[in-house]
């Protein structure tokens, strides 16, 4: 019995291409990379970057408490597409976080995406339509390189159909249900 051999760009013996892709970068890459559009994309912020996070997620503590609620920033998976994120920081249940596997983004309340130089187009366009698209209820668009915060809700298949903002930094952005919290982003 002989074994074929498989060529570079030959993926006819891959079952499900996507599926390869999408656990090659969670098990083999070694470093923390998203998939956008099919293109392998590092992840790498910067620590005033991960200010605006951290100075968020202080301010939903005492809330996501309540809620039994949790922030972190895992995997999210876009099945069918060529996208697998690592959004900045995602808010949802507790037990959720028990899950050793990717989540998908209606399964969260809460996605926030801070943007870099590198990244800013990405977040506002690319991101805000595919959150949209797979469910997630909130998406809020920290823009670091235009000094202002986007609160997107109401997804659907061609986006969402409620947009807040954009908001200068200073001006505190509402944060509906299940949070009914103002963040104070004068420090972002």
């Amino acid at each position: 019995m002989s074994t074929a051999q498989i060529g570079p760009g030959d993926y006819s013996q891959v079952p499900n291409p996507e599926q390869a892709l999408k656990y090659a970068i969670q098990h083999i890459a070694g470093e923390r990379v998203e998939l956008i559009d099919g293109v392998i994309t590092p992840v790498s912020p910067s620590w005033a970057h991960e200010r605006a996070t951290a100075l968020i997620g202080k301010q939903l503590g005492r809330r996501m408490d309540e809620l039994g609620l949790l922030a972190g920033s895992g995997d999210l998976d876009l099945p069918g597409t060529q996208d697998f994120y690592l959004p900045d920081m995602a808010v949802l249940p507790e037990e959720l976080f028990e899950s050793e596997g990717a989540l998908l983004p209606d399964q969260t309340l809460l996605v926030v995406e801070v943007t870099s130089p590198s990244n800013a187009d990405t977040d506002r366009t690319v991101k805000r339509r595919r959150y949209a698209q797979f469910g997630a209820p909130l998406y809020l668009l920290v823009d670091r390189q235009e000094g202002a915060c986007t609160l997107f809700s109401q997804p659907g298949e061609l986006g969402y159909t409620r947009v807040e903002g954009p908001h200068p930094f200073g001006v505190p952005v509402r944060l509906p249900e299940p949070f009914e919290v103002d963040l104070d982003t004068t420090r972002f």
